[in-house]
């Protein structure tokens, strides 16, 4: 039978499996709430994990803490960050609404870390916890977690995209199509211009999730229990920031309005509104991407894209558009995630939104596979486009819309009488002009040339 341990807090006495770092407060939650598979992300374990090294820091520098102390308290939180140690956080998002079983989780693995490494007695909440309250410290997290993973993972997937797309605009700067508006043939373009448009979408997501991640630099940090800052001295969030910002190298503050950073997720909310907005456009290219590869024999099969796998059990030589899929099934979880977190948002009551950790899960999730799918995406499709010219000239060229560079010359109502003729009687659009006797057949070599409709006049 295995070992265990008694743990006590001010409920009782609980029993706890002796190779465990935690305490009565993570034990009572994991029996409590044995509800999904879902854990806590890795990325707010660490965060929480950064700023107790920071307030450590902090409650050192005001002396309200002795340096041994916290010595063994950053060594302890250092070994997690650097070990993982993953296996000693093992709590359901399902909790508690404010995150306090998490946080209480984090500040008895370190707590016990600090007492098995320096002997001194560590306290989860008198020393870990100390001028903290779970109402900062996992808001603060989860601003945290959601800066650094935009930083440092999802920004670079969308730029190497970019730079992908923007390549493959030059590479087909003269490759000749016919544009399409409502799934209907339109007026000629080059599958260069194409192929900008969606780079400038990209560009215009980085942007915007830029500015929209400026606001997760606002910390919660000080506010205690309600945003009154009770128990933490004067400036205790401001130094918290600064040894966050020594350690990340980011510009992390903490808000003004404590009271505000508690019991409002409107920051979160303007955030993933800009992965929202990714997730859509991103979702537009793929299926641009789909329809463009279509066929390849009975679609529009303008482009070739790779054939990473085979894409049927049953039909030899089938292979399907499966990145454009993932990406698409990505935007529809994207999409359900920014549902979840606007109604947590919209909820929680007085000062406190207690929607935490379904609003730190769903937002993290979509940048953790927003960034994944991106790189996938660059990687097994976009990289390895190539155009099918003569299939892109050819439909351009067969395209009724060619009539459009004659309206200058003959008005839109003969343009459009020659379009029809040609239609129903199965004829070219040149044949249908002259019998018409719209325009001298020297005027229409000379207008109708898809190459002469791709800028303005």
């Amino acid at each position: 039978m295995d070992k265990q341990r008694i743990e006590a807090d001010s409920i009782g006495q609980i029993k706890v499996d002796a190779d465990k770092l935690w305490g009565a407060a993570t034990q009572r939650s994991l029996e409590n709430f044995n509800i999904g598979s879902e854990k806590m992300p890795p990325e707010i374990i660490e965060s929480i994990v950064a700023v107790k090294r920071a307030a450590a820091l902090s409650n050192g520098n005001s002396k309200h803490l002795p340096k041994d102390m916290v010595d063994s308290i950053c060594s302890a939180c250092e070994d997690i960050l650097l070990d993982g140690m993953w296996d000693q956080f093992p709590l359901s998002v399902w909790q508690t609404g404010s995150g306090t079983q998490t946080n209480m989780n984090v500040n008895e693995v370190i707590a016990n870390l600090a007492r098995r490494s320096s002997g001194l007695n560590v306290h989860p909440n008198d020393h870990v916890n100390m001028h903290q309250s779970t109402n900062d410290v996992f808001p603060s997290a989860i601003h945290i977690a959601a800066y650094n993973m935009i930083e440092q993972r999802l920004i670079p997937s969308i730029t190497k995209l970019c730079k992908t797309l923007r390549h493959k605009s030059k590479e087909y700067k003269d490759a000749i199509k016919i544009g399409r508006t409502h799934l209907q043939d339109a007026t000629p373009v080059t599958f260069g211009q194409e192929a900008g448009a969606w780079a400038s979408a990209m560009d215009y997501c980085v942007e915007k999730l830029q500015g929209a991640a400026q606001d997760l630099l606002v910390l919660p940090i000080g506010g205690t229990a309600v945003g009154t800052g009770l128990n933490s001295p004067k400036g205790f969030g401001d130094k918290v920031c600064y040894y966050l910002n020594k350690d990340t190298g980011y510009d992390f503050c903490s808000g003004k309005d404590k009271f505000h950073g508690l019991s409002f997720k409107d920051r979160i909310s303007t955030v993933h509104g800009a992965l929202e907005v990714l997730a859509e456009d991103l979702n537009k290219i793929a299926n641009d991407i789909r329809w463009l590869s279509g066929g390849p024999d009975c679609g529009l099969g303008e482009i070739n894209i790779p054939e990473n796998e085979p894409g049927s059990s049953i039909m030899p030589g089938k292979v399907n558009p499966t990145q454009c899929e993932a990406v698409t099934m990505v935007y529809t979880r994207v999409i359900g995630n920014g549902s979840t977190i606007s109604a947590a948002a919209a909820s929680g009551n007085f000062q406190l939104n207690v929607y935490m950790p379904v609003i730190a899960y769903s937002l993290l999730q979509s940048i953790d596979i927003m960034a994944d799918v991106i790189a996938s995406f660059e990687s097994r499709c976009v990289i390895g486009i190539k155009a099918n010219k003569e299939k892109m000239l050819c439909n351009a060229q067969r395209s009724l819309m060619l009539i459009t560079c004659l309206t200058p010359l003959i008005g839109y109502e003969s343009a459009a009488r020659a379009a029809k003729k040609a239609r129903t009687e199965g004829i070219s659009l040149k044949e249908a002009t002259l019998s018409l006797e719209l325009c001298s057949e020297r005027e229409f070599d000379r207008l109708v040339r898809p190459a002469s409709m791709l800028n303005p006049f």
